[in-house]
Formats: C-alpha cells, sequence, structure tokens
C-alpha cells in the first residue's frame, strides 16, 4: 500500500478527525483570501486606508457608512456555494466519522455543506445584533445599502471578530477541547499566521497531523505529512 492508502486508512479508522481551515478553503466558492499574493489585503484600498484597518473595530465605530459599503460589497457573497473542501469533510461526517472543523471563515459554508459541528472562530457575516439593546438579526432581516439600524436605533454591528476583539469564547473552547479529543488533525487553506487560531493546533495530542496549503507556512515542519497542492482535491483523496 503507498503512503496516501496507509494515510487514507489512519484517517478512516480515527475515533475523531479535526479540521482548522482558513480563507484557503472557500477561495474555489470564489470567495477571495485575504493574504495571498491575490488575496484582498493585496489589493489597493478605495477608501484611503487599508482594507486590514478597515476590519478593526475602531474603524467600524469611527466610519460605519465606509466600513458597510466595503463589508456588503467586498465580504459577504451571498450565492457563494460549497466547494470540494466543505463537501469532503461533510461527507465523511454522514459516512459515519466523528469530524469537529474550527474554521477562521465567515461564509457558513460548512454548515451549507452540511457538516453539523462547527466552530466559526472569526463569527459569521450573516449574524448581526445591536450595539444599543442586542437584539439579533439574520442578513435577511436587514437593509443592504447604508448603514443598517435596529428599530430602537441602535447600529447594528456583524458578528464577526474584528481587529482588535477576541475571539468567542464559546467557539473557541469548543474547538480546543475537540482538538484535545482527536486522533487526526488535518490544518487547511490556512498560513497559520494569525493568532490566536494558529495557536490551536499546538493542543492537539494525537497520533497524526496533516497540513494541506498550497504555499509553505511557519508551521510546516511541525505536521507529519505535508501537502502544498490544491485543498479540495486532497481532502476528496484523503477522505474518499
Amino acid at each position: 500500500m503507498d503512503e496516501l492508502g496507509l494515510l487514507r486508512k489512519e484517517i478512516g479508522e480515527a475515533r475523531s478527525l479535526f479540521f482548522l481551515g482558513g480563507a484557503g478553503v472557500s477561495t474555489a466558492s470564489g470567495i477571495p483570501d485575504f493574504r495571498s499574493p491575490a488575496g484582498l489585503y493585496a489589493i489597493e484600498s478605495r477608501y484611503g486606508v487599508s482594507y486590514e484597518e478597515m476590519l478593526s473595530r475602531d474603524y467600524f465605530y469611527d466610519h460605519p457608512q465606509e466600513f458597510y459599503e466595503f463589508f456588503f460589497s467586498s465580504m459577504v457573497y451571498p450565492r457563494a456555494k460549497p466547494n470540494k473542501a466543505h463537501l469532503a469533510l461533510a461527507d465523511f461526517e454522514k459516512r459515519g466519522h466523528e469530524v469537529h472543523i474550527a474554521t477562521q471563515n465567515i461564509d457558513g459554508l460548512h454548515r451549507k455543506a452540511g457538516s453539523s459541528k462547527v466552530y466559526e472562530l472569526h463569527g459569521n457575516v450573516y449574524r448581526y445584533y445591536c450595539t444599543r439593546c442586542a437584539r439579533r438579526f439574520s442578513y435577511g432581516e436587514i437593509a443592504h445599502e447604508g448603514v443598517p439600524h435596529c428599530p430602537c436605533g441602535g447600529i447594528l454591528k456583524p458578528e464577526v471578530t474584528l481587529y482588535g476583539e477576541e475571539l468567542p469564547q464559546q467557539a473557541l473552547g469548543a474547538a480546543l477541547r475537540a482538538v484535545r479529543e482527536a486522533d487526526v488533525m488535518i490544518c487547511g487553506g490556512t498560513s497559520l499566521r494569525v493568532y490566536p487560531a494558529a495557536a490551536i493546533p499546538e493542543y492537539f495530542m494525537g497520533k497524526c497531523k496533516i497540513l494541506i496549503n498550497k504555499e509553505a507556512t511557519p508551521l510546516d515542519p511541525y505536521f507529519d505529512y505535508v501537502f502544498h497542492e490544491d485543498i479540495g482535491k486532497t481532502l476528496e483523496a484523503l477522505l474518499s
């Protein structure tokens, strides 16, 4: 049996699989990543400040009009559909395997694909709350032009983790429990440079660590297997 066959067998026999995914998981769905040479942060901003700065807590509160103009045009993709990577993980779960997914993405595509144990470390662009009364809204319940407001008059904020904010503790805690209990860990589509999410692999105590990312990461030497290949095709091969 070749190395891929042995690895596929080990994954198939694992009691629990933990997957940590980044922006590269969703690029095949038409959603750009952030830090690659063609990513969002490499594009010259139309607003006089970088797009990275615009995704900060301070910028949201100081410039809500500009924030939402950028957010609705560049961060929300309601027509995006799950791609091979999302579907491979969901199908693996449907075949009876325990799969836990911690995602840095805010697009909701893992749940749309059918995965049930998804920990959204950076939130979700389809959820909003009032900064005055804390009432919650879905994307379909709010205006998508200008600054959305609550009936009480408060400004709505997307339920996403902006720079300067802590990760949602419930999602982070669940992800840490899941990675500690997993037999196999796969990290995919992530540069492993954004903390604290990039520290999650350090809590893995299982048998097999796999990295799938087109570009090298600072943590490549930490993994048992490294694939600098397409994440969708590689996950299909590993989880088939």
